[in-house]
Protein backbone atom coordinates (compact mmCIF):
# COMPACT_ATOMS: atom_id res chain seq x y z
CA UNK A 1 0.00 0.00 0.00
CA UNK A 2 1.32 3.45 -0.89
CA UNK A 3 2.98 5.22 2.03
CA UNK A 4 3.33 2.05 4.12
CA UNK A 5 6.71 1.25 5.69
CA UNK A 6 6.70 -2.11 7.42
CA UNK A 7 10.15 -1.50 8.87
CA UNK A 8 8.89 1.27 11.16
CA UNK A 9 7.41 0.68 14.63
CA UNK A 10 3.77 -0.39 14.49
CA UNK A 11 1.45 1.82 16.59
CA UNK A 12 -1.74 0.35 18.05
CA UNK A 13 -2.96 2.12 21.15
CA UNK A 14 -5.21 4.88 22.42
CA UNK A 15 -8.96 5.30 22.92
CA UNK A 16 -11.56 2.80 21.75
CA UNK A 17 -13.69 3.84 18.79
CA UNK A 18 -17.36 2.92 19.36
CA UNK A 19 -19.81 2.92 16.44
CA UNK A 20 -23.52 2.80 17.33
CA UNK A 21 -25.64 0.77 14.89
CA UNK A 22 -23.47 1.28 11.80
CA UNK A 23 -25.46 0.47 8.68
CA UNK A 24 -22.93 -0.13 5.91
CA UNK A 25 -20.06 -2.57 6.33
CA UNK A 26 -18.07 -0.42 3.88
CA UNK A 27 -18.24 2.42 6.38
CA UNK A 28 -16.94 0.14 9.11
CA UNK A 29 -14.04 -0.78 6.85
CA UNK A 30 -13.22 2.85 6.11
CA UNK A 31 -13.35 3.61 9.82
CA UNK A 32 -10.85 0.79 10.44
CA UNK A 33 -8.55 2.22 7.78
CA UNK A 34 -8.73 5.71 9.30
CA UNK A 35 -7.95 4.27 12.72
CA UNK A 36 -4.95 2.34 11.44
CA UNK A 37 -3.60 5.45 9.69
CA UNK A 38 -3.28 7.20 13.03
CA UNK A 39 -2.33 4.40 15.37
CA UNK A 40 -5.73 3.43 16.82
CA UNK A 41 -6.69 -0.24 16.94
CA UNK A 42 -9.65 -0.89 19.24
CA UNK A 43 -12.98 -0.88 17.39
CA UNK A 44 -16.30 -1.62 19.08
CA UNK A 45 -19.57 -2.06 17.20
CA UNK A 46 -23.01 -1.73 18.80
CA UNK A 47 -25.71 -3.64 16.91
CA UNK A 48 -24.31 -3.36 13.36
CA UNK A 49 -27.05 -3.75 10.76
CA UNK A 50 -25.19 -6.48 8.87
CA UNK A 51 -23.50 -9.50 10.36
CA UNK A 52 -19.92 -8.95 11.44
CA UNK A 53 -17.17 -9.97 10.61
CA UNK A 54 -17.98 -8.91 7.07
CA UNK A 55 -15.89 -9.25 3.92
CA UNK A 56 -17.17 -5.94 2.55
CA UNK A 57 -15.80 -4.23 5.65
CA UNK A 58 -12.49 -6.04 5.30
CA UNK A 59 -12.14 -4.98 1.67
CA UNK A 60 -12.91 -1.34 2.49
CA UNK A 61 -10.39 -1.44 5.35
CA UNK A 62 -7.60 -1.65 2.76
CA UNK A 63 -5.41 -4.05 4.76
CA UNK A 64 -6.20 -2.64 8.20
CA UNK A 65 -6.93 -6.25 9.08
CA UNK A 66 -5.70 -5.97 12.66
CA UNK A 67 -8.51 -3.49 13.38
CA UNK A 68 -11.16 -5.62 11.66
CA UNK A 69 -9.97 -8.85 13.30
CA UNK A 70 -9.89 -7.26 16.75
CA UNK A 71 -13.30 -5.55 16.50
CA UNK A 72 -15.89 -6.54 19.12
CA UNK A 73 -19.67 -6.56 18.69
CA UNK A 74 -22.00 -5.55 21.55
CA UNK A 75 -25.74 -5.84 21.93
CA UNK A 76 -26.16 -2.48 23.67
CA UNK A 77 -24.19 0.69 24.24
CA UNK A 78 -23.99 0.37 28.02
CA UNK A 79 -22.14 -2.94 27.64
CA UNK A 80 -19.77 -1.44 25.06
CA UNK A 81 -18.59 1.36 27.35
CA UNK A 82 -18.80 -0.19 30.82
CA UNK A 83 -15.03 -0.67 31.21
CA UNK A 84 -14.14 2.89 30.16
CA UNK A 85 -13.25 5.62 32.64
CA UNK A 86 -13.88 8.50 30.23
CA UNK A 87 -16.04 8.78 27.11
CA UNK A 88 -16.43 11.50 24.49
CA UNK A 89 -19.56 11.55 22.32
CA UNK A 90 -19.32 13.22 18.91
CA UNK A 91 -22.16 15.44 17.74
CA UNK A 92 -22.82 17.83 14.87
CA UNK A 93 -25.69 19.66 16.58
CA UNK A 94 -26.27 21.49 19.83
CA UNK A 95 -27.68 19.35 22.63
CA UNK A 96 -29.75 20.15 25.67
CA UNK A 97 -28.06 19.41 28.97
CA UNK A 98 -25.04 20.39 30.99
CA UNK A 99 -22.21 18.51 29.33
CA UNK A 100 -19.01 20.30 28.43
CA UNK A 101 -18.40 20.67 24.67
CA UNK A 102 -14.85 20.48 23.30
CA UNK A 103 -13.28 20.97 19.91
CA UNK A 104 -11.28 18.10 18.37
CA UNK A 105 -7.88 19.61 19.22
CA UNK A 106 -8.70 20.00 22.91
CA UNK A 107 -10.41 16.61 23.00
CA UNK A 108 -7.35 14.92 21.48
CA UNK A 109 -5.09 16.46 24.13
CA UNK A 110 -7.43 15.41 26.94
CA UNK A 111 -7.52 11.84 25.66
CA UNK A 112 -3.73 11.78 25.46
CA UNK A 113 -3.40 13.00 29.06
CA UNK A 114 -5.78 10.33 30.32
CA UNK A 115 -4.06 7.66 28.25
CA UNK A 116 -0.69 8.68 29.72
CA UNK A 117 -2.25 8.42 33.18
CA UNK A 118 -3.29 4.83 32.43
CA UNK A 119 -7.01 5.49 31.98
CA UNK A 120 -9.10 3.62 29.42
CA UNK A 121 -11.04 6.02 27.20
CA UNK A 122 -13.34 5.97 24.19
CA UNK A 123 -14.93 8.09 21.48
CA UNK A 124 -18.56 7.48 20.56
CA UNK A 125 -19.91 7.92 17.02
CA UNK A 126 -23.56 7.74 15.94
CA UNK A 127 -25.49 6.35 13.02
CA UNK A 128 -25.01 7.43 9.44
CA UNK A 129 -28.53 8.89 9.19
CA UNK A 130 -29.16 10.67 12.49
CA UNK A 131 -26.18 10.29 14.79
CA UNK A 132 -26.67 9.62 18.50
CA UNK A 133 -29.85 9.85 20.53
CA UNK A 134 -29.98 12.05 23.62
CA UNK A 135 -30.12 8.92 25.77
CA UNK A 136 -26.91 7.63 24.20
CA UNK A 137 -25.23 11.00 24.58
CA UNK A 138 -26.13 10.94 28.28
CA UNK A 139 -23.72 8.00 28.75
CA UNK A 140 -20.77 10.16 27.71
CA UNK A 141 -18.75 12.41 30.00
CA UNK A 142 -18.31 15.23 27.50
CA UNK A 143 -19.12 16.12 23.89
CA UNK A 144 -16.84 16.86 20.97
CA UNK A 145 -17.92 18.72 17.85
CA UNK A 146 -16.11 19.82 14.72
CA UNK A 147 -15.74 23.35 13.31
CA UNK A 148 -17.72 22.72 10.14
CA UNK A 149 -20.07 24.70 7.93
CA UNK A 150 -23.14 25.13 10.18
CA UNK A 151 -25.41 24.91 7.14
CA UNK A 152 -23.83 21.58 6.10
CA UNK A 153 -22.49 20.01 9.27
CA UNK A 154 -23.15 16.30 8.70
CA UNK A 155 -20.03 14.15 8.39
CA UNK A 156 -19.67 10.59 7.17
CA UNK A 157 -18.70 8.26 10.04
CA UNK A 158 -15.30 7.53 8.52
CA UNK A 159 -14.64 11.26 8.09
CA UNK A 160 -15.49 11.97 11.72
CA UNK A 161 -13.32 9.09 12.93
CA UNK A 162 -10.48 10.28 10.70
CA UNK A 163 -10.59 13.79 12.20
CA UNK A 164 -10.54 12.52 15.78
CA UNK A 165 -7.86 9.92 15.00
CA UNK A 166 -5.69 12.63 13.47
CA UNK A 167 -6.02 14.82 16.57
CA UNK A 168 -5.17 11.82 18.73
CA UNK A 169 -1.98 11.15 16.77
CA UNK A 170 -1.01 14.83 16.71
CA UNK A 171 -1.43 15.13 20.49
CA UNK A 172 1.36 12.58 20.98
CA UNK A 173 3.98 14.43 18.93
CA UNK A 174 6.72 16.47 20.54
CA UNK A 175 5.56 19.35 18.36
CA UNK A 176 2.19 19.54 16.62
CA UNK A 177 3.99 20.78 13.52
CA UNK A 178 6.05 17.56 13.26
CA UNK A 179 5.86 15.39 10.16
CA UNK A 180 6.65 11.72 9.63
CA UNK A 181 9.81 12.66 7.71
CA UNK A 182 11.73 15.79 6.78
CA UNK A 183 13.73 17.03 3.85
CA UNK A 184 17.54 17.24 4.16
CA UNK A 185 19.07 20.01 6.25
CA UNK A 186 21.14 22.04 3.80
CA UNK A 187 23.60 24.85 4.43
CA UNK A 188 22.42 28.18 3.00
CA UNK A 189 24.56 29.38 0.11
CA UNK A 190 27.29 31.85 0.99
CA UNK A 191 27.29 35.16 -0.83
CA UNK A 192 30.61 34.26 -2.46
CA UNK A 193 29.00 31.12 -3.90
CA UNK A 194 25.98 33.07 -5.16
CA UNK A 195 28.07 35.78 -6.75
CA UNK A 196 30.16 33.15 -8.53
CA UNK A 197 26.97 31.55 -9.80
CA UNK A 198 25.59 34.88 -11.01
CA UNK A 199 28.80 35.65 -12.90
CA UNK A 200 28.86 32.17 -14.42
CA UNK A 201 25.23 32.44 -15.57
CA UNK A 202 25.68 35.98 -16.89
CA UNK A 203 28.69 34.92 -18.95
CA UNK A 204 26.86 31.90 -20.37
CA UNK A 205 23.83 34.00 -21.34
CA UNK A 206 26.00 36.75 -22.80
CA UNK A 207 27.77 34.27 -25.10
CA UNK A 208 24.38 33.10 -26.38
CA UNK A 209 23.16 36.62 -27.06
CA UNK A 210 20.50 36.60 -24.35
CA UNK A 211 20.93 40.26 -23.39
CA UNK A 212 19.17 42.05 -26.22
CA UNK A 213 19.12 44.92 -26.86
CA UNK A 214 22.56 45.63 -25.41
CA UNK A 215 21.30 48.85 -23.84
CA UNK A 216 19.02 46.81 -21.54
CA UNK A 217 21.70 44.40 -20.35
CA UNK A 218 22.26 46.13 -17.03
CA UNK A 219 18.58 46.07 -16.02
CA UNK A 220 18.18 42.50 -17.30
CA UNK A 221 21.13 41.34 -15.18
CA UNK A 222 19.71 43.19 -12.19
CA UNK A 223 16.29 41.55 -12.61
CA UNK A 224 17.83 38.10 -13.06
CA UNK A 225 19.89 38.42 -9.90
CA UNK A 226 16.88 39.67 -7.97
CA UNK A 227 14.84 36.62 -8.96
CA UNK A 228 17.62 34.15 -8.15
CA UNK A 229 18.44 35.81 -4.81
CA UNK A 230 14.82 35.51 -3.72
CA UNK A 231 14.94 31.72 -4.12
CA UNK A 232 17.15 31.30 -1.04
CA UNK A 233 19.41 28.61 -2.53
CA UNK A 234 21.46 26.18 -0.47
CA UNK A 235 25.14 25.54 -1.21
CA UNK A 236 24.33 22.16 -2.80
CA UNK A 237 21.62 23.68 -5.00
CA UNK A 238 23.99 26.32 -6.37
CA UNK A 239 26.58 23.63 -7.16
CA UNK A 240 23.90 21.70 -9.06
CA UNK A 241 22.89 24.76 -11.10
CA UNK A 242 26.49 25.61 -11.94
CA UNK A 243 26.95 22.05 -13.12
CA UNK A 244 23.99 22.48 -15.46
CA UNK A 245 25.40 25.70 -16.91
CA UNK A 246 28.84 24.14 -17.30
CA UNK A 247 27.35 21.17 -19.13
CA UNK A 248 25.50 23.49 -21.51
CA UNK A 249 28.76 25.31 -22.16
CA UNK A 250 30.82 22.20 -22.89
CA UNK A 251 28.48 19.83 -24.66
CA UNK A 252 26.34 20.40 -27.77
CA UNK A 253 24.91 18.11 -30.45
CA UNK A 254 28.17 18.55 -32.30
CA UNK A 255 30.14 17.65 -29.20
CA UNK A 256 27.94 15.24 -27.19
CA UNK A 257 28.62 14.32 -23.61
CA UNK A 258 31.39 11.74 -23.39
CA UNK A 259 33.36 13.13 -26.32
CA UNK A 260 35.52 15.32 -24.09
CA UNK A 261 35.70 19.08 -23.97
CA UNK A 262 35.39 20.71 -27.43
CA UNK A 263 38.59 22.00 -29.03
CA UNK A 264 39.56 25.35 -27.66
CA UNK A 265 37.29 24.89 -24.64
CA UNK A 266 39.45 22.91 -22.26
CA UNK A 267 37.82 21.94 -19.05
CA UNK A 268 39.06 24.23 -16.26
CA UNK A 269 40.78 22.64 -13.31
CA UNK A 270 38.93 22.50 -9.97
CA UNK A 271 39.29 25.65 -7.94
CA UNK A 272 40.97 25.78 -4.56
CA UNK A 273 39.31 24.13 -1.59
CA UNK A 274 38.04 27.48 -0.36
CA UNK A 275 35.79 27.72 -3.42
CA UNK A 276 34.88 24.03 -3.46
CA UNK A 277 31.23 24.78 -4.18
CA UNK A 278 32.18 26.17 -7.59
CA UNK A 279 34.88 23.58 -8.32
CA UNK A 280 32.55 20.66 -7.67
CA UNK A 281 30.13 21.87 -10.32
CA UNK A 282 32.83 21.85 -12.94
CA UNK A 283 34.26 18.41 -12.24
Amino acid sequence: MAGTDRHRPFIAEGPAIILVEPQLPENIGMVARAMANFGLAELRLVNPREEFPNEKARAAASKADHVIDGAKVYGDLASAVQDLSFLFATTARERDGFKQVRGPVEAGRMLRQRFTAGQKTGILFGRERFGLSNEEVSLADELVTFPVNPAFASLNIAQAVLLMSYEWMKSGMESETDTAFRGPQMEPAHKETLHGFFNHLEEALDVRGYFRPAARKEIMVHNLRSVLTRAGFAEAEVRLLRGVITSLDYFTRKHPRGSGAPEGREKPKPMAKKAKSEGDAQE
